[in-house]
This record gives structure tokens, C-alpha cells and sequence, in this order.
């Protein structure tokens, strides 16, 4: 169990994906980048996988290097967080501030990084 609220910072981006999703996998390194760059300033990630294998999901993570939190129901398109913030397609990104609110979203490359400077700059 992880609770958005305890994993909440400055900045904290919800990040749907899936093993099997090639735009999400080739936005990763970028995601790990920003990551790497700016978690020391307040900046959290919640990985949330619309996978339904959970040897494929754990995979990928390891294989993409991604060192944040990570959640799955495995239950595919039937993921209830996903369903929970209208995910109808992915890679979908939802950057939060640090009370939760969503200030922000789908936003990949240059301007993803560039949203999240701004934010942790206030």
C-alpha cells in the first residue's frame, strides 16, 4: 500500500505507463533524467503501471532504471487509479503540487522538465 499523500513533495508527477507501451518507454529516459536532476529539490514520482504481468512490470522498471515509487493492480485497463483520474490513454503524466492538487498534465520532453523547474521554484 502507498499513500499519494505520504508520497507527496514539492512537485510530485503520477506517471500511468505500461512494459508493453512503446511512448512510454521511450519517455522514460527523459522522466529519469528530470528525476535524477531534481528530486533533491522536492520533486517525487509515482510510477502507477497499467500492466497486467507482473514479471514484465518489474522488468521494465529495472531495465529503465526507475528508482521511484511504483504501483500496480495488474489489472490492465481496469486499473482502478487509472480510472480514478479518467486515464483513457497512455503515457499520461499528472503533476501535482504539494497540497495534491493537479496543476498540470501530460506533458513529456523539454516542457515536462520546464513545468517542474517552475514549480519547484515557487
Amino acid at each position: 500500500m502507498v499513500s499519494l499523500k505520504e508520497s507527496l513533495g514539492k512537485v510530485t508527477i503520477v506517471d500511468f505507463w505500461a512494459s508493453w507501451c512503446g511512448p512510454c518507454r521511450q519517455e522514460n529516459p527523459n522522466v529519469v533524467a528530470i528525476y535524477k536532476d531534481l528530486h533533491s529539490k522536492g520533486l517525487n514520482i509515482i510510477g502507477v503501471s497499467l500492466d497486467k504481468d507482473a514479471s514484465k512490470w518489474k522488468e521494465a522498471i529495472a531495465k529503465d532504471n526507475l528508482t521511484w515509487t511504483h504501483v500496480s493492480n495488474l489489472k490492465f485497463w481496469e486499473e482502478p487509479i487509472a480510472a480514478q483520474y479518467g486515464v483513457e490513454a497512455i503515457p499520461a503524466t499528472f503533476i501535482l503540487d504539494a497540497s495534491g492538487k493537479v496543476v498540470a498534465k501530460d506533458l513529456r520532453g523539454a516542457a515536462l522538465r520546464a513545468k517542474i523547474e517552475e514549480l519547484l521554484a515557487k
